[in-house]
């Protein structure tokens, strides 16, 4: 089973955008979180079908994600 890391950002003109660093090219976006998740789960297997299809290697997972806390004085 392939990880690969997504990120998701709120989007200037509302709703969320996401993509794969792993896999240029393969976004999504969505009017909220939830669907811009489920869109970009749907848009990573749309894009390995087509790596496979054009006889492409499939990445390995590389990129990781974190969300840190920290204090920051102003």
């Amino acid at each position: 089973m392939l990880r690969y890391a997504i990120i998701i950002e709120k989007s200037t003109e509302g709703g969320f955008g996401a993509y794969v660093p792993d896999l240029p090219g393969c976004v999504s976006m969505g009017a909220t979180y939830e669907e811009t998740v489920q869109d970009i789960i749907e848009a990573i297997k749309f894009h390995l079908d087509g790596m496979k299809q054009e006889g492409l290697p499939i990445p390995i997972p590389s990129s990781q994600a974190e969300n840190l806390v920290f204090e920051f004085a102003a």
